[in-house]
């Protein structure tokens, strides 16, 4: 099951401004009856970096988070705000929430700069990354444009075939968490 969010969405942010518990208004759509209703055993809440109210809820909605990176150097800059903004959430509204995966993207493994951003990454994260690492590719930027994932328009690519395997890592990942 896939919800792809709609342009009503664009005006969510400021009807939430106004509202009570505004910062908890996905948490509460998102009980576990309701997901027992739609048959759903996982969530993955794509949002900006920024810390907007959309981006609060979906922090103080989850239990993980899973943050793609790519492999350049403003990635690097932003990724220390990013885990500022989640320590904020985990310290007044979100305890439980926790940094579970990282995940290399738009890696050049003909650049330098490559392969320190994912060695400084892999340093200070450790068992966070995952091992799989995501190419810079063309089919991958191409795909949206055609209003498909790359998996469904080119699935031979190593796009594809890296995303494959990144889902496959995090599902041995959840399986030997759940033993």
């Amino acid at each position: 099951l896939c919800v792809p969010a709609t342009i009503d969405l664009a005006g969510a942010e400021i009807e939430l401004v106004s509202m009570v518990a505004r910062e908890s208004r996905l948490k509460e759509a998102l009980t576990d009856e309701v997901l027992n209703e739609l048959g759903v055993d996982y969530v993955f809440i794509d949002c900006p970096p920024s810390l907007g109210l959309l981006t609060v809820n979906a922090l103080v909605g989850a239990h993980e988070v899973l943050i793609p990176i790519q492999c350049e150097y403003y990635a690097l800059e932003g990724l220390g705000q990013l885990l500022s903004n989640i320590e904020l959430v985990q310290a007044h509204l979100n305890p439980t929430l926790s940094l579970t995966t990282i995940l290399l993207t738009m890696y050049d493994g003909r650049t330098k700069l490559a392969d320190q951003v994912a060695e400084e990454v892999r340093q200070h994260f450790g068992e966070v990354v995952l091992r799989t690492i995501i190419p810079r590719s063309v089919k991958v930027s191409e795909a949206p444009g055609f209003g498909q994932t790359v998996l469904t328009y080119d699935p031979g690519s190593r796009g594809s075939m890296s995303y494959l395997d990144a889902a496959r890592e995090l599902a041995e990942r959840g399986a030997k968490e759940s033993r």
